[in-house]
């Protein structure tokens, strides 16, 4: 099971966290403090498995940033290694050639991405198009709502106007 995934800048920055076991404030700040440094200061030939105290560390470095991940003993690095990939994947898809500024200013928009893909610490849906087509229906929505159209209005049917 994944208990975290971390973004990293090269520079040590978290640029989105997200959680999936029960933990407080003070442990996740001592994990990224003591995780950050062991992801930012290997080498780029090294192993990207880390077996750290009662986990592994799995991370991916996509241009400027480390995408790393805690999972229990037993988890397949390879499986979690994909699920990485799969996620930067919907990102580039979503954002057009993902960048760190996209993950800053439009974070809430790759939370949604993650917990499309990744529910409760599992892979929930494995298909990249299935999880764009999801983020896309949303921002959809949203925009109509944010014009004050509902859904009849939307395909030409306004329920407001009597037919007589």
């Amino acid at each position: 099971m994944i208990r975290f995934l971390l973004l990293l800048s090269r520079q040590g920055k978290v640029r989105l966290a997200k959680w999936y076991t029960t933990t407080i404030q003070k442990d996740r700040a001592r994990i990224i403090k003591e995780v950050t440094p062991m992801v930012l200061g290997r080498t780029a030939k090294a192993c990207n498995f880390i077996d750290w105290k009662d986990m592994k560390l799995v991370y991916r470095r996509y241009a400027s940033l480390y995408f790393v991940v805690g999972v229990d003993q037993g988890d397949n690095e390879l499986v979690t290694m994909e699920i990485i990939h799969q996620f930067v994947e919907g990102l580039d898809k979503y954002f057009g050639n993902v960048c760190e500024l996209d993950l800053i200013f439009n974070f809430h928009k790759a939370y949604f991405i993650l917990d499309e893909l990744i529910l409760g610490g599992e892979m929930q849906e494995p298909s990249k198009k299935v999880v764009i087509s999801v983020v896309e229906s949303q921002d959809n929505q949203v925009e109509r709502e944010k014009l004050g159209l509902t859904q009849g209005q939307v395909e030409g049917h306004n329920p407001r106007v009597a037919r007589g």
